[in-house]
């Protein structure tokens, strides 16, 4: 008898081992559904094309000869925390690493330079001729974003972003006009030909960038998306005590590719 006692005593206890193993596993599911309700995850990739601008075009530049978008790529993570049940209203926190560039060419009078002779030497005053600027500038950006859904497809974002610097190049070179230095009435010096000088404001760019983002997103398949944003800067990309260049200038940038959501 004390050996059946034993056995029904044993299987008690492995069956209310068991039930509070499921109890725990089905709080712990239920638990962390609640934690997750109304968040959505992504991975996004694109391209950017755009440029580095002034706005609106001051009277130094005279003429745009020529405009290259260079291959401008971008790769974000996000996280969307949906604010109502039907998921119309949504804020997205993003982590973006991403690139813009471009080359241009352009005609200027009395542009404000600082070129660097063939000796090494530098010079700085008033140029008046061709420009050809190379800009070439990696970020890490976080975008802060507010979502509405106007159908099951289709979504709007807008909000601020905010841009580290890692990696800046703001270089080209001169030709086919004169230098007047230190102004206008100031001594010239001419480059005729093919003689050119370089010029390299790199390390004058602005660490910290913001501005404001706006796009939409289409649900093409369940968890493929296709994207569109604007990101339009609000800062100048240079220095506050950067004075060789006269006016401000502004990343605005068109962003399109894919995203996959979770």
């Amino acid at each position: 008898m004390k050996k059946y006692n034993i056995i029904i005593v044993a299987l008690l206890l492995t069956v209310i081992g068991a039930t509070s193993i499921k109890a725990q596993e089905d709080r712990t599911h239920i638990l962390g559904q609640s934690y997750l309700r109304g968040w959505e995850y992504s991975l996004k990739a694109g391209f950017s094309i755009g440029g580095t601008a002034p706005l609106p075009l001051p009277e130094e530049i005279r003429k745009i000869d020529s405009y290259v978008p260079s291959m401008a790529i971008s790769i974000e993570g996000n996280a969307t925390k949906w604010l109502d049940d039907k998921k119309m209203w949504g804020l997205t926190v993003g982590l973006r690493l991403e690139t813009k560039n471009m080359t241009t060419e352009a005609t200027v009078k009395n542009y404000g330079m600082k070129i660097i002779n063939t000796n090494g030497g530098e010079l700085e005053g008033l140029w008046t001729g061709g420009v050809k600027t190379k800009v070439k500038n990696s970020y890490l950006t976080v975008p802060v974003l507010a979502n509405y859904k106007i159908s099951k497809r289709w979504k709007l974002v807008a909000g601020p972003y905010f841009s580290y610097l890692l990696e800046g190049d703001f270089s080209g070179h001169v030709y086919e006009g004169h230098l007047r230095t230190p102004d206008q009435t100031g001594s010239r010096v001419d480059f005729t030909d093919e003689s050119i000088a370089t010029y390299d404001f790199s390390n004058d760019l602005r660490k910290f960038q913001w501005g404001i983002q706006f796009g939409g997103e289409w649900r093409a398949f369940k968890h493929l998306n296709v994207y569109a944003d604007l990101t339009w800067g609000l800062n100048d990309i240079f220095k506050k005590d950067f004075d060789t260049i006269s006016f401000a200038m502004y990343p605005i940038y068109l962003n399109i590719g894919f995203g996959y959501s979770f």
